[in-house]
């Protein structure tokens, strides 16, 4: 970095990547720690929670509240305790150095920043098909998410997509609202544990649940005003019908339905700390000292914190999220507090010895 370049360098104490339901938690209580917390809301400002038109679940709302309506008073209740909120997508993290110089932190823009600690909050991605129609309908019949949103559907017939252990887990658990649940799947096996596929088999002789293998989505219909009304449907006796749209055989057909759940995945928001050494599973989801089960939320790294969806790959809900961006930021003041202290220490001078 050039000496020009050191001039436009901001310092601060502690700085959060990620402004959704973890991210926002943090930052409220390190602005009540006076750590002054700057955080960077990345190109989803708000997280997932920003595509749910409603929140039946966040403790607190009994009457439930609209996801941008509870990011915005989460926004205004962490500016009240004096954290920032500025626009910005983390890049690359580096550092601290031998002689103990901060974290620095290059935006996507090219600005740089220093910090003493980082807390990851930058959540994860949910997979999507990339299919006409997605993206005006996510959040108006198109949802990521079972347990956010399953209840809004009522005995409408519901489309899960997808074949490994997350799409059995959502599809079992929508039988509790769907008048029945389709299982869309690009192959004929899944890739699910035992154990999910016999809990799925069960509500298929039961009729709850109907599979649709050897079966893609290449389209939704539907509008935000009045949801989804239709899917449009590939199907090849060989699966990936996808890929064999020119083949005979390839059967396309629209199917009545009131709802799809994606349930393909998640991508962490992660390949910004690769130059820590911070520690990631296969997946890509950063290891803390307490895993997805609770306990602290440092990482392998000193100085650096993980939050949410970016750590938790099992539970993913906002409440959850909520409680590890606190557990990150008290994480975070105790080990700020630490380095403060041993600073004083090692700037306080010698005792010098009596010639007495």
């Amino acid at each position: 970095m050039s000496e020009d370049a050191d001039d436009f360098v901001e310092h601060r104490r502690l700085i959060i990547a990620g402004s959704g339901i973890s991210g926002l938690s943090a930052a409220i209580y390190a602005g009540r720690s006076n750590n002054d917390p700057l955080v960077f809301e990345g190109d989803e400002p708000g997280g997932q929670l920003t595509l749910t038109t409603e929140v039946d679940n966040y403790p607190g709302f009994p009457e439930g509240i609209s996801g941008p309506e509870l990011i915005q008073n989460m926004r205004e209740q962490s500016e009240r305790f004096g954290a920032e909120i500025r626009h910005g997508i983390v890049e690359s993290v580096e550092g601290p150095d031998s002689e103990g110089r901060p974290f620095t932190l290059t935006l996507k823009n090219g600005d740089v920043y220093t910090a003493d600690a980082i807390i990851a909050a930058s959540g994860a991605s949910a997979r999507t098909l990339g299919v006409p129609g997605e993206d005006e309908l996510m959040g108006y019949g198109l949802s990521t998410c079972a347990t956010c949103d399953g209840a809004f559907f009522r005995d409408e017939k519901i489309v899960v997509v997808g074949g490994g252990d997350a799409a059995m887990e959502e599809a079992n658990f929508l039988t509790k609202f769907a008048s029945t649940v389709y299982l869309v799947h690009r192959r004929e096996e899944f890739r699910a544990e035992d154990y999910w596929i016999d809990r799925v088999q069960e509500k298929v002789d039961d009729g709850e649940i109907e599979l649709m293998l050897n079966t893609e989505v290449t389209e939704l219909h539907g509008s935000p005003e009045e949801g989804i009304d239709r899917v449009t449907l590939v199907r090849h006796p060989e699966g990936h019908p996808t890929e064999r749209l020119d083949d005979p055989e390839t059967e396309e057909f629209d199917f009545d339905a009131g709802a799809v759940f994606y349930a393909i995945g998640h991508t962490p928001n992660a390949d910004f700390l690769e130059g820590t050494g911070v520690e990631r599973d296969a997946d890509g989801y950063v290891k803390t000292k307490g895993g997805t089960d609770g306990g602290q939320t440092a990482t392998d790294v000193p100085g650096i914190f993980g939050a949410g969806d970016v750590v938790d790959y099992h539970y993913q809900q906002a409440a959850t999220a909520g409680g590890m961006g606190v557990k990150a930021a008290l994480d975070a003041d105790s080990y700020l507090e630490d380095v403060e202290r041993d600073r004083r220490a090692s700037e306080e001078p010698a005792a010098v010895e009596s010639d007495d």
